[in-house]
């Protein structure tokens, strides 16, 4: 292969966006390959995430109508990371990098470009960052300035305003391939491979069609995947929160009983409080024992249902039934 690029795009109940955004898409990679920047064996990969709708049937007609599309349905709906993880472990043994992006074009479709050229200068990460939000409300600008404040501060180490839209080379592929986590955080894992990184700009815009399918539980588990899965900080800061709460508790009650108010008004509140925090505790703790439970059980991540188009009619090159490791 000569610069093999495949385009892993998710797809969950975008039969709205894919008749709008297959064309720009398909014209993206034609373009690269007309300048000699990508090979002809390019291709775009859909991973129809277990939708319900007509998004498996117009994956299946796209491969039909043109070669470089190929798709991959999931027996079931996995959620993002999962369908991510299934297209790049389809990708990985076939093209030189590939890059990952939405199916609602929010992502700017040109920072491929730049993209590319950043992999053709010896990037092996190439991060995709949002260079504004000006299309998201005051609420979701707030939650996502605090939260990746919050990462940071957890040295969590992911990139501010980054999501998905990245690109991987072979060897990041590979390396991402033995991170064995069941309930993933990719935008986490990737900048821990270590590779030679860089970071292109782009404007995020609306969507081409259809809603969000990011639900606020989707984006509550998500963020909290992304704090438990990098960073044991929170367990720590139980320790810290008990000692700190053993002193004030000391000191109330000393206080009380020096200034003669009587320890007894002081006692209900303490054991709500105290028993508030407790109960944080507990919940912090048992957010870890049930993501290590999880994990130990080693269940697949995804199971492959179909392949389309031609890039998966080889036989050497068959897409895995499940996940792999």
């Amino acid at each position: 292969m000569n610069n093999t690029l495949y385009i892993v795009i998710p797809c969950y109940n975008e039969e709205d966006a894919l008749p709008l955004t297959s064309g720009v898409i398909l014209e993206k990679l034609k373009t690269l390959t007309a300048r000699g920047k990508i090979s002809a064996e390019s291709r775009i990969l859909l991973v129809d995430d277990g939708s319900r709708d007509g998004t498996w049937s117009i994956i299946k007609s796209l491969t039909e109508r043109h070669p470089e599309y190929c798709g991959v349905k999931l027996s079931g709906n996995r959620g993002t990371q999962s369908a991510i993880m299934a297209g790049l472990d389809a990708a990985r043994r076939r093209a030189d990098f590939t890059i990952t992006t939405d199916a609602d074009l929010q992502d700017d479709i040109n920072a491929i470009d730049e993209m590319t050229e950043q992999y053709l200068s010896g990037a092996d990460v190439v991060y995709g960052v949002r260079s504004k939000r000006e299309t998201d409300t005051f609420f979701k600008r707030f939650t996502a300035l605090t939260y990746y404040r919050l990462l940071n501060m957890l040295d969590c180490g992911v990139v501010y305003n980054h999501s998905d839209f990245r690109l991987l080379s072979r060897r990041a592929m590979e390396a991402l391939s033995e991170y064995p986590e069941r309930d993933l955080f990719i935008r986490g894992i990737v900048p821990r491979l270590g590779f030679k990184s860089a970071v292109v700009t782009y404007e995020r815009g609306e969507r081409s069609a259809g809603e969000t399918k990011y639900t606020a539980r989707s984006l509550i588990h998500l963020a909290v995947t992304g704090v438990t899965s990098l960073s044991l900080k929170p367990l720590r800061m139980i320790i810290w929160l008990g000692a700190v709460m053993l002193l004030v508790s000391v000191a109330t009650f000393v206080s009380a009983l020096a200034s003669g108010a009587g320890a007894l008004r002081f006692i209900l509140p303490s054991v709500w409080f105290v028993g508030g925090v407790v109960t944080a505790a507990i919940g912090v703790v048992g957010e870890y024992v049930g993501r290590t439970y999880t994990e130990a059980k080693r269940r697949p991540r995804y199971h492959i249902e179909a392949v389309a188009g031609k890039a998966f009619e080889d036989g050497d090159n068959k897409a895995p039934r499940e996940a792999e490791g």
